[in-house]
């Protein structure tokens, strides 16, 4: 059965574009098909300026929202990261794997580094080999497929080149996983910035859909999403982006084709009224979920620790044996 491996980061609340670019398609499409693990990677979150106890908060309402939208512990295996210790073992084997090269081509710590600097900041060592956590969050399980937005591919490549070259070298112990991405609204952008991506750490929250957000406020922003010049509504990524991402978000609410969509429209702001509403409609279960898992922490509790224990048993032999491949003694 094919295996596949996700995670999230807590860095902030989660949000629309979290949802429908991987949080739907988990709960609808890969939990049934394949053996699936889903993780809250908490240990990312570290690589930058944090305060430790929202760093706590937000890993638990990931996981509450993770389950509120449909994820079921009896079919997939949900955990923290920072719960099974074979992630952060086998993050120094491939660390010995990789090289300086390798990770400071990597787009993400080019962006953040040059961020931090301009901030005045020091740049920790951890957002520099980061990527080699994920590859061994990914290869401890080996996994077949890594369902992300299109911001971590280059992350997958580098964890396939790891792979490939750890088998080359000390014998065939991991299966060498390949990206998937869902077919729309895999990159949902910022409303107020439409050629960005809505991130859930952003420091204004106006252009962004959080998933508990109450319904008013979804339709506020929504309704003031920045939209392009001309007045025909046409799906052009390019050239009109800010329709384009109201259109791509819709179809993926409403299961259509932006294309087609945007014939239906001879104004921007009857889009916009559609998409508010049909992002509402959308979110409407999954905040009520939510509200009721979050009352019970005992349940989300156990739910963290059947899913470590069962992450554990599948992830150790696979790391012991790399220890050994690679040439430490055995336990």
């Amino acid at each position: 059965m094919t295996r596949i491996f996700s995670g999230i980061k807590p860095t902030g609340h989660l949000t629309l574009g979290n949802y429908l670019g991987a949080l739907r398609r988990w709960a609808e499409v890969d939990q049934y098909r394949a053996d699936a693990l889903f993780s809250v990677v908490d240990l990312h979150a570290l690589t930058v300026e944090h305060d430790p106890a929202r760093v706590r908060r937000l890993s638990r309402q990931a996981v509450t929202l993770m389950l509120a939208a449909g994820l079921d512990p009896e079919l997939c295996t949900v955990f923290v990261q920072s719960h099974v210790d074979e992630h952060v073992r086998l993050s120094y084997l491939l660390e010995c794997t990789a090289t300086d090269g390798e990770l400071r081509r990597m787009i993400q710590f080019k962006e953040k580094g040059a961020h931090a600097r301009a901030a005045g900041q020091s740049v920790r060592l951890s957002l520099l080999t980061y990527p080699v956590l994920m590859a061994a969050d990914i290869l401890a399980y080996g996994t077949d497929e890594v369902p992300v937005g299109e911001d971590q591919t280059q992350h997958v490549e580098l964890t396939r080149d790891l792979a490939v070259r750890f088998n080359q070298r000390y014998g065939h112990t991991f299966t060498v996983p390949k990206a998937t991405h869902p077919p729309v609204a895999a990159r949902v952008m910022d409303l107020q910035d439409p050629t960005s991506k809505m991130g859930k750490s952003h420091e204004s929250g106006a252009g962004i859909v959080y998933l508990l957000d109450d319904a008013d406020v979804v339709r506020k922003k929504i309704m003031r999403a920045v939209t392009d010049s001309g007045l025909q509504v046409e799906y052009d990524r390019e050239g009109k982006p800010g329709i384009a991402n109201l259109l791509e978000v819709l179809a993926a609410c409403s299961g259509g084709n932006p294309s087609e969509l945007a014939g239906a429209y001879e104004s921007y702001g009857a889009l916009k009224k559609d998409t508010a509403e049909a992002v509402v409609e959308l979110l409407r279960p999954v905040r009520e979920r939510h509200a009721r898992l979050a009352s019970d922490s005992g349940h989300v509790e156990e739910v963290l620790r059947k899913g470590a224990e069962r992450a554990r048993g599948m992830a150790r032999p696979r790391v012991d044996a790399a220890y050994r491949a690679i040439g430490l003694l055995p336990r």
